[in-house]
């Protein structure tokens, strides 16, 4: 019975292996759109800006649209979407008046169908029938993780191997694996996560105190996670004294690797673990490696902190929505997608302050990361309350 459930798992896999390219492919590409179009680095700090917020914007729209079309053709249509975003990625650069202009429209495409899988795939494999929904959880998560390292290994061996005046091949190859993918989505078996008229809804769940827990340990989940993933090759760079290409591949490899192992390790031993109490114990590691990262004069110890720090926040994201989808059993959609929504808006705000605090104390990205200390305190105070509103037992 839970055997033919593999192929919706393979599913999920490769929609969060898409999320990982739509998400980090551009960003390799943003010197060359510099050097060969002339777009002033200005503005190119605007493309992760739209993705962010088209994804937020989808987050938000997602449970209503949700209930019209099914999680089947939700699911087809946000593999469409990025498989379609990333060849115009390739393509309208090229064609159109204003080079810009052609990646926003890519960015966006491709944003509002890696916005349609971070929404629908948790759902899809929570309704399965499987016995450890947290463990399987997990590792769904941490392909992610392995799509992050892969999108960047192999995007950086493409250009070595081949040039990087062809990168416009580069978004068409990787656009094969959304566009293959549907094929598995179109004959997987899903399930309902609820009966029709069983889900919650926004104004029950807003009425629910365990939800609005949920929703600040999701922000700072996310906040804890991007601002040290995002600045880590930076930070590596200014305050470690890494060469800037060893930094770029040590930073943002290295901490999807430790998310990855993380989530991994949990999705075998989570049977054995209490997962509250593991998120406490993780909240507390991620605050001692921003503090590690922030004060601490050794090089070693800062770069060991930072890359600790993947483990340390690699179990938060599905592990509070394993505790609310175990709590709140009819959630449903519109439950999933605030979540996301609010990963989202910690995803875009951590890296803004702790880049805004590093600007007014002269470009330090220690002081930085002293504010970036908040998100796993605060992390750690929303999953005690967590621990305690869902009781002993996650």
């Amino acid at each position: 019975m839970k055997g033919k459930y593999k192929r919706t798992l393979t599913a999920c896999y490769l929609a969060f292996i898409t999320q990982a390219i739509t998400a980090n492919l551009a960003p390799l590409l943003f010197l060359r759109f510099h050097t060969q179009y002339g777009i002033p680095l200005g503005k190119i700090a605007v493309i992760p800006i739209v993705f962010f917020i088209t994804q937020i914007l989808v987050d938000v729209i997602c449970a209503g649209l949700t209930k019209k079309i099914g999680y089947r053709a939700g699911a087809v249509l946000s593999e469409s979407l990025a498989g379609l975003g990333l060849i115009g990625l390739s393509v309208l650069p090229s064609v159109l008046p204003d080079p810009f202009a052609g990646i926003l429209i890519s960015t966006i495409v491709y944003a509002v169908g890696s916005g349609l899988i971070e929404v629908l795939a948790s759902p899809i494999v929570e309704a399965c029938p499987f016995e450890n929904k947290a463990s399987v959880m997990s590792i769904l998560h941490s392909f992610y993780c392995w799509g992050c390292v892969g999108v960047i290994a192999l995007s950086t061996a493409f250009f070595h191997v081949f040039g990087i005046d062809k990168w416009q091949w580069l978004p068409c190859i990787w656009a094969l694996v959304p566009l293959i993918n549907i094929f598995n989505f179109v004959v997987c078996p899903i399930e309902s996560l609820t009966e029709d008229g069983e889900e919650m809804g926004m104004k029950k769940l807003f009425k629910t105190p365990v939800f609005f827990l949920g929703i600040v340990l999701m922000v700072c989940a996310g906040a804890s996670e991007i601002a040290m993933a995002q600045w880590f090759s930076a930070f590596a760079e200014s305050a470690i004294g890494l060469p800037k290409t060893t930094g770029d591949l040590v930073g943002p490899c290295m901490f999807a690797v430790s998310m990855g192992i993380i989530r991994i390790i949990y999705g075998r031993y989570g049977k054995k673990m209490e997962l509250t109490a593991f998120m406490l114990g993780s909240g507390v590691l991620c605050l001692m490696c921003y503090v590690a990262a922030s004060f601490s004069g050794s090089p070693v110890v800062c770069l060991i902190g930072c890359i600790v720090c993947g483990f340390s926040v690699g179990i938060m994201w599905p592990g509070t929505i394993s505790i609310l989808s175990k709590k709140l059993p009819a959630g449903g959609t519109a439950m999933f997608a605030l979540l996301a929504m609010a990963g989202d808006l910690g995803g875009a705000i951590g890296p803004g302050i702790v880049g805004f605090f590093a600007q007014i104390n002269g470009d330090d990205l220690k002081k930085g990361m002293i504010a970036g200390c908040v998100f796993p305190l605060v992390l750690i105070v929303s999953v005690a309350g967590l621990k305690i509103k869902a009781g002993k037992k996650s």
